[in-house]
């Protein structure tokens, strides 16, 4: 009977040390000893008596008789035990581990699905144009490398500064990753029934996707002038609220 933790089951083998034999007396020991006592010594299987058959001290080894070539010895260290101990469950705190010990690769295979590993996040300010209805960069993305294919990536985009000109047009706003297109947000920004200058001042989406690599992964936000009659405009410094433009990316694990 015991009180506080259950002891720790511990597995306990004593240091051998084999011999190449030949004929002679004299052999040194891989670990020191006070005297023979210490080491049992076995030729040919046999076990042999301290003192009688062989002395020992330090690391020298003396037998009384000498062996041949074709003799199998070893000694084992009677005072030089190597021991296992596996720790009882919940009995390692946070003060038993040294920093830095716990690898990424450890802390990810313990997280559970839908933490949050890393977040990505990227700006851009520059007033951007476009007057076609091809879809264009607008120069807002950002680039996330996920630590396993399992893994998906949720994007949070905020366009700001969403302006156009006095013509019956819209802007059109679309999600890639890479070269694909993966979310269309265009229905935020529609301005066909409206012939004059208008300001939208931003348009806000969220997309949770599956990219399937671990390999690094571009997010991009592509717009156009959809009835490809008038100007339309991202970051315009004419729109009250801020011209900067956001998207931020987070790994979640899957």
């Amino acid at each position: 009977m015991y009180l506080g933790n259950q002891p720790a089951l511990s597995y306990t083998s004593f240091a051998k040390q084999d011999f190449t034999t030949s004929a002679t007396t004299a052999y040194t020991l891989s670990q020191p000893v006070a005297n023979e006592n210490e080491i049992a010594l076995f030729i040919n299987f046999v076990r042999q008596e301290p003192t009688t058959a062989y002395t020992a001290s330090g690391t020298s080894l003396t037998l009384t008789s000498a062996t041949s070539a074709s003799d199998d010895m070893y000694a084992i260290f009677l005072g030089k035990a190597v021991q296992t101990v596996n720790p009882p469950a919940g009995s390692v705190g946070t003060s038993q581990l040294a920093n830095g010990a716990v690898t990424s690769a450890k802390l990810d295979s313990g997280l559970a699905l839908g933490k949050v590993l890393q977040v990505v996040n990227a700006t851009y300010s520059t007033n951007v144009t476009s007057s076609s209805n091809t879809f264009a960069d607008s120069g807002l993305t950002a680039s996330i490398t996920p630590s396993s294919a399992s893994n998906k990536v949720l994007v949070f985009a905020n366009i700001n500064g969403i302006y156009k000109n006095a013509n019956n047009t819209g802007i059109s706003l679309r999600l890639l990753r890479g070269g694909t297109n993966i979310h269309n947000i265009e229905s935020i920004a529609s301005f066909t029934n409206d012939t004059s200058a208008s300001a939208v001042g931003s348009a806000s989406t969220s997309y949770l996707d599956s990219p399937s690599t671990t390999s690094s992964t571009i997010y991009k936000i592509q717009f156009n002038s959809f009835n490809n009659l008038g100007t339309v405009n991202i970051n315009a410094n004419s729109v009250s609220g801020g011209t900067v433009s956001t998207m931020t990316l987070m790994e979640i694990a899957g």
